[in-house]
Parts: structure tokens; sequence; C-alpha cells
């Protein structure tokens, strides 16, 4: 598993490292836009992704060594949503576009869903270590949502 720990710690830091790159909570941009009294100040968002992303990375190496003859479909289903994951922040924040970056987050829902259901069929556990990310997301398709509604382009 240390190998394929590595590789899925290598990625999700990817990954990571790109959406960090791209989002700017203090960007003047983001801070003029009308946002709902739910939302979670800029300190929650590392705080909650740092554990994510280590879930991610744990949960996708344990499910990819007990995948089987799954594994080449689960590696590519996680590699692509780890793709996803990072092109979120640079719609978003990079292209300021909340209506272009909700699009792609219902793509990485889905593609949430379908990583959580081959997790779980290689190994339980794994796909329940990914379940908090896909919560996550789906919390964030709503935030997204809210604040398209509140601030049409």
């Amino acid at each position: 598993m240390k190998k394929t720990l590595l590789a899925t710690t290598l990625g999700t830091a990817a990954a990571a490292a790109l959406g960090a790159a791209a989002t700017r909570s203090g960007m003047p941009w983001f801070q003029k836009l009308d946002k709902p009294s739910w939302q979670p100040p800029p300190v929650a968002f590392p705080l909650v992704w740092n554990p994510l992303y280590a879930l991610i990375a744990y949960g996708g190496a344990r499910a990819l060594d007990r995948a089987g003859d799954g594994r080449g479909a689960l590696g590519r289903t996680l590699a692509a949503n780890l793709a996803l994951n990072a092109a979120w922040p640079a719609l978003f924040f990079g292209r300021r576009s909340p209506r272009l970056a909700l699009a792609e987050i219902f793509a990485l829902n889905a593609a949430n869903l379908l990583l959580v259901r081959k997790a779980l069929r290689a190994d339980r556990t794994a796909g329940l270590l990914l379940v908090p990310y896909a919560s996550w997301t789906a919390f964030a398709t709503v935030l997204n949502a809210e604040l398209v509604r509140r601030n049409p382009e």
C-alpha cells in the first residue's frame, strides 16, 4: 500500500496545489459578491479541505489496493475526479465565473458519486472514507448555486 499511497498522495497534493493557486478569497472581485450568512468564513476552507484531501489520498489508495481487476478503472476515476476538483477554483476564482463553476461542480458531484461507488465495491472502509468529501462538495454546490442566484452575471 505504501507505493499506492504515495501515488494517491502526490495526485491529491497536485490537485490541492492547483486549486489553491487559483483560490484568492481576498480578491476584491470575491469580496464584492453578495454572500449568504451561512457561508463559512475563509479560515474554514483549509481546515476542511486539508483533512478531506488526506481522506481522498488514503481512501483512494486503500480502494486501489483492493480493487483487483477494477484497479485501472478505479485509478482513472480517481484521476478524473481530482482533475475536476482542481478545475473548480480555476473557473470560480480564476475566470471569476460562479455560473461556469456551478456547471463544473455538478460534474464533480457525479464524479464523486462514481468514485464512492467504485471505492465501496473495492473496499467498504475506503468508500466510506470518501463520503465526507462527496458531502462537502454537495454543500459547496448549494453554496455555489446561492452565489449565482445572488450575483447574476
